[in-house]
C-alpha cells in the first residue's frame, strides 16, 4: 500500500480548518501539512497534538526561511508553502495539494488506488465535482472533455452554459498527487513542474474525486464575490473558460455584464441557473447522469481526530 499525505495553506474559521483535517485523516492520510496564513493559536495547538499534522503559522519568521517577504498575492504564497512542503524529508509517497474548501472523496481506498499505478507515474490528477449551493451532499460531476461536453453543459445551464468550461464556476484541473522525491520541483496550485517544465502525462484516477465546495449558499457566495472578482478565482487577468464560438467571455467580464445591465437581480439569476440546489437543477442534473451525492460525516471525524475542539 502507498503512503499519502496532503499540504494546504488556510485561512479559515477553527471549525472549517478541523473538519477539513479531521476527514482526510478518516481518508488514510498518513501526513497532513498545515500552513496557517494567520495567527490561529487555537487551531494550531490542536493540530499540533495529533501525531500525523505538521503545522506551521506563517508568520514573518516563516517566509524568512523561505527566502523572503511574505507574497501579496495568495496563489504565490500558496505555491511557496506546497513547494515547501513537498522539499521536506520524504514521510509519504505521494503528496498533494489542497484547499480547505477541498475534499477527497475515493470509491476505495486511496492508499490503494495510488498504489495501483505503474513505477514510472510521477503524478495523477483527481478531478473536481462541484457543490451545489444550499446542499451538503449534492454535487455536479466532471464532464470529461471528450465527445461534445459544450453541447451538454449548454444543455444543463441554457442561459450560461456557453461561458462556463464543463458547467462549473470553478476549477475543472482539479488537483495533482506527485510521488514524492524527484528533484527540482516546484509544486503550483494545480500542477507540478521540474526544473521549469510541467510534469507530463499525469494519470487520471478516475475512481477519485475531488469535493469542490465552492459556494456553499447564495450569501456564502455573495460574500465572497467582490474579492474573487478582484483578487480570486474571477479575476480580470484570467482567459475566458470557452472559445470565442462558445461564448468566448472571460467569468471576470461576463460578472461585469450581468451586473451592468441587470445588477443584483442578475447576479442571483446567474446563481440560480449555475449554482444553487433546487429539484430543476437535479433534474437537469440526473438527466445527463451528472448528480452524484455525497454523505459527509465531518462531525464524527472530528470527534475521532480532535476530540477536545469545542466546535
Amino acid at each position: 500500500m502507498a503512503t499519502w499525505g496532503l499540504s494546504t495553506t488556510i485561512l479559515a474559521p477553527t471549525p472549517d480548518i478541523l473538519r477539513f483535517a479531521a476527514h482526510h485523516l478518516d481518508q488514510g492520510a498518513h501526513r497532513l501539512y498545515i500552513y496557517l496564513d494567520d495567527a490561529n493559536d487555537t487551531a494550531f495547538k490542536l493540530l499540533k497534538a495529533h501525531p500525523k499534522v505538521r503545522v506551521q503559522i506563517c508568520d514573518d519568521d516563516h517566509w524568512r526561511k523561505l527566502g523572503g517577504t511574505r507574497p501579496v498575492k495568495h496563489q504565490a504564497r500558496q505555491t511557496m508553502n506546497a513547494t515547501h512542503a513537498y522539499g521536506r524529508k520524504a514521510e509519504v509517497d505521494w503528496l498533494i495539494h489542497m484547499d480547505v474548501d477541498e475534499f477527497l472523496v475515493p470509491d476505495r481506498p486511496l492508499a490503494q488506488v495510488l498504489a495501483d499505478l505503474p513505477a514510472a507515474t510521477s503524478s495523477a490528477r483527481v478531478r473536481p465535482m462541484e457543490l451545489l449551493g444550499g446542499s451538503d451532499t449534492a454535487f455536479k460531476a466532471f464532464l470529461p472533455a471528450r465527445g461534445d461536453r459544450q453541447k451538454t453543459v449548454n444543455a444543463i445551464y441554457p442561459q450560461f452554459g456557453p461561458y462556463l468550461k464543463g458547467g462549473f464556476l470553478s476549477h475543472v484541473a482539479g488537483k495533482l498527487f506527485v510521488r514524492t522525491g524527484l528533484p527540482d520541483m516546484e509544486v503550483r496550485i494545480h500542477n507540478a513542474f521540474q526544473k521549469g517544465q510541467m510534469l507530463p502525462d499525469a494519470a487520471e484516477l478516475t475512481d477519485v474525486a475531488l469535493a469542490h465546495c465552492h459556494a456553499k449558499s447564495w450569501e456564502a457566495w455573495r460574500s465572497a464575490y467582490a474579492y474573487r472578482l478582484a483578487k480570486g478565482s474571477y479575476r480580470a487577468d484570467l482567459k475566458p473558460a470557452t472559445k470565442p464560438e462558445h461564448g468566448g467571455l472571460s467569468l471576470h467580464d461576463l460578472f461585469r455584464w450581468i451586473e451592468a445591465e441587470q445588477g443584483e437581480a442578475g447576479l442571483r439569476a446567474f446563481y440560480d441557473e449555475v449554482i444553487g440546489d433546487s429539484p430543476d437543477m437535479r433534474t437537469r442534473l440526473r438527466a445527463h447522469n451528472a448528480l452524484r451525492e455525497v454523505d459527509f460525516s465531518y462531525d464524527a471525524a472530528l470527534a475521532r481526530h480532535f476530540p477536545d475542539a469545542a466546535v
